[in-house]
Parts: C-alpha cells; sequence; structure tokens
C-alpha cells in the first residue's frame, strides 16, 4: 500500500473518530481541538438541502416548519427548507402520527390527530417524525430528553429538541459515516403501549 493511501486511510479513520466523539469525551490539548474544527468545517460543507412540503399538513404546518428549524439549528449536515419538487411530504390525518422513510432524507410523515387529541404536542410529534426521515428509529426509553423515545414519554413531555446522540447519529448519516437504523420502506407508527395492548 503506498504512503498516499495510507495517509488518506488513516485521515478518514480520524475523522470518522472525531465525528463519533461527543464534546465532553474530547481531548482538551489545542492539536485535538484544531483536529475537530477541521473535521467539522470538512463535514458541515458537505451540507445536503432537502425540500419537504406541508402544504397538506393543514394545522399541523406552523409545527412542521418550527421542527424543520430545530433541526437545522441542530444538526450541520442536513438542512429542511420548504419547497417543491419535495424530498418528504407531509400530510395531516386522523390517524395515529406516523413515518415511512423511502430513503435517507426522503419520505412521507403523516401528522395523525389521534395523538394529539389525546394530549400529546404537536411540535414534538413532528420534530420525531421529520427523525425518522432523516434515520432514526424509535427508541422507547420514557425518557423526554430522548426525542426519539416518542410516546413512550407521555403527554406531559413537550421536548421537541433531539438529544445530543440523536444530533450525532443524524450527522454521521449525511456525512456518509453510517448507514441510518432504519428500514427504508417501513412505516414508523409510535404507538402508546396501552394502545398496542
Amino acid at each position: 500500500m503506498s504512503r498516499i493511501i495510507r495517509y488518506a486511510l488513516a485521515f478518514v479513520l480520524g475523522l470518522a473518530f472525531v465525528a463519533t466523539v461527543t464534546p465532553a469525551q474530547a481531548a482538551p490539548d489545542r492539536g485535538a481541538s484544531v483536529q475537530a474544527a477541521t473535521a467539522q468545517a470538512t463535514v458541515r460543507t458537505a451540507v445536503r438541502t432537502l425540500r419537504y412540503d406541508a402544504s397538506r399538513a393543514a394545522e399541523f404546518r406552523s409545527a412542521v416548519d418550527r421542527a424543520a428549524q430545530i433541526w437545522n439549528g441542530s444538526v450541520g449536515n442536513v438542512r429542511l427548507v420548504p419547497g417543491t419538487p419535495a424530498d418528504l411530504v407531509v400530510l395531516a390525518d386522523n390517524g395515529w402520527p406516523r413515518a415511512q422513510p423511502l430513503g435517507l432524507g426522503r419520505g412521507t410523515v403523516w401528522m395523525g390527530r389521534q395523538a394529539t387529541d389525546q394530549g400529546y404536542d404537536p411540535l414534538r410529534i413532528a420534530t420525531h417524525e421529520l427523525g425518522h426521515i432523516l434515520g432514526l428509529p424509535d427508541r422507547r426509553t420514557g425518557r423526554c430528553t430522548d426525542l426519539m423515545s416518542g410516546s413512550s414519554a407521555g403527554t406531559g413531555c413537550t421536548n421537541p429538541y433531539p438529544s445530543s446522540a440523536e444530533r450525532a447519529a443524524v450527522d454521521r448519516n449525511f456525512a456518509g459515516f453510517t448507514a441510518p437504523e432504519v428500514e427504508f420502506g417501513e412505516i414508523y407508527v409510535d404507538l402508546p403501549a396501552a394502545a398496542t395492548r
């Protein structure tokens, strides 16, 4: 293996390592900070823009727009903007909220009224369902700090912000460092445990 290929491979592996290290784990020395800043700048240069169409989201339109802004402020490798032709479509219906990712950044979200009628927060629902389109699976942890815990956190949870682990996973997905954990084509419905019995 030539020296150039070895150096290139070492650089790519170094970037992958830096991208998975949380700020609390990063080394405090100047060299590590420069390397992390370089990796962050490199990763952020490859921002992928996704267009979403929420024109049929009815009363949930503002929640969807705010959820897109939350994701835009939380991750660096993807940006959600309203527009057509759309990569993802958001619809309103009377069922339970759900999402069908068809590929990374592509799919359909249904903002079901059944959850809001039961007291679940529309903004948290919208941000959660967009998380599926961004490659995140349901994680029924019951913790309100975990966006992808969904309905398991209860109706009192209104936190619409992804956790640091969720943000990092989306950035890794769109940087190509990892494969998304969702199954493309599957419909993700996060019914409360009581409703599944």
